[in-house]
């Protein structure tokens, strides 16, 4: 068994394709495909069952790539420790973020990250977190920005920020005239939310219940930009977090209006593996949100 044998597994089980995880590899596919069946040979198990045109992972497969994922992570950290003085920050770093998070947060803390971590260049994925904590945990992703709350077995949280709440209506609405509303105010009214794929939309009816029955009506849109634009047309009203309505989003058709207190909101948070290498990334990207100028974000210190 070699460490090059575990990396085409873990390659072959995140691509699930001989052709694709041999050009990840860059080895040719019948090195690729000979090197598996010798690995195998070797343990006296299929790892993966082989169809026409795809290799699933056997149920003990499965096992056996999170194993091999687990140990080639040792050997990062093997490789840091073993080069004293190495800059943690030095090296791509793959990122994944929530899309009413990444829009709206990145344009202001790639810059931050940047003056801090100039070597460190951003591979930026936007998904939905169920998809970003299987990219996570596959470890085609380092970091991941996710709302709380997230458990999973084997990764490590720290919360990076609360951010109220907004209602974003028609300027030409009965509600635009109110400086702050209450969410039962809403009631009665055509509320647009994120389809049931997006978190946010399961945190605004979780902080506003009020709005579940106004949400019945199932009108829903694939992103925040969508519905910012369904709300202009006059189609309805909306909630969004307040990092989506700063000025840069200002739109005359549209009203931006404050909850009264309790004030929803959602925590932000940053997600990693355990055996992840390089900590003082996380340390970094809490010091720059710590330096963001978006009205309503109150960041969390680490001990929070």
């Amino acid at each position: 068994m070699t460490l090059t044998e575990l990396q085409y597994i873990v390659a072959l089980a995140q691509e699930r394709h001989f052709g694709r995880a041999a050009e990840r590899s860059f080895v040719t596919q019948p090195a690729l495909s000979l090197a598996i069946k010798k690995l195998e040979e070797e343990l006296g198990v299929a790892i993966f069952e082989r169809r026409k045109h795809q290799a699933v992972l056997t149920p003990l497969g499965e096992q056996i790539v999170h194993q091999a994922q687990l140990v080639l992570e040792e050997v990062d950290r093997i490789k840091l420790l073993a080069a004293q003085g190495k800059n943690q920050l030095v090296g791509a770093l793959r990122l994944g973020a929530i899309a009413t998070v990444g829009p709206y947060l990145l344009p202001d803390l790639v810059p931050l990250l940047h003056k801090r971590a100039p070597e460190m260049p951003l591979e930026i994925e936007e998904n939905l977190t169920v998809n970003l904590t299987a990219m996570l945990k596959s470890g085609k992703l380092d970091v991941i920005m996710i709302a709380l709350p997230f458990e999973e077995p084997g990764i490590l949280v720290q919360a990076l920020y609360d951010e109220p709440f907004k209602a974003v209506v028609p300027s030409d609405h009965r509600l635009a005239k109110k400086g702050t509303i209450d969410p039962s105010a809403m009631m009665g009214e055509r509320v647009l939310l994120p389809h049931a794929g997006h978190c946010f939309r399961h945190q605004v009816l979780e902080a506003c219940p009020e709005l579940s029955r106004s949400d019945s009506e199932g009108l829903q849109g694939n992103s925040l930009e969508t519905i910012r634009q369904m709300v202009a047309s006059g189609l309805g009203i909306t909630v969004m977090p307040s990092s989506a309505v700063t000025s840069r989003h200002l739109n005359k058709r549209l009203t931006v209006l404050d909850f009264t207190k309790p004030v929803p909101e959602r925590r932000i948070a940053l997600a990693w593996r355990k055996g992840f290498a390089r900590p003082a990334v996380i340390s970094v990207i809490q010091e720059a949100v710590k330096m963001l100028k978006i009205a309503g974000l109150e960041p969390i210190s680490a001990t929070a």
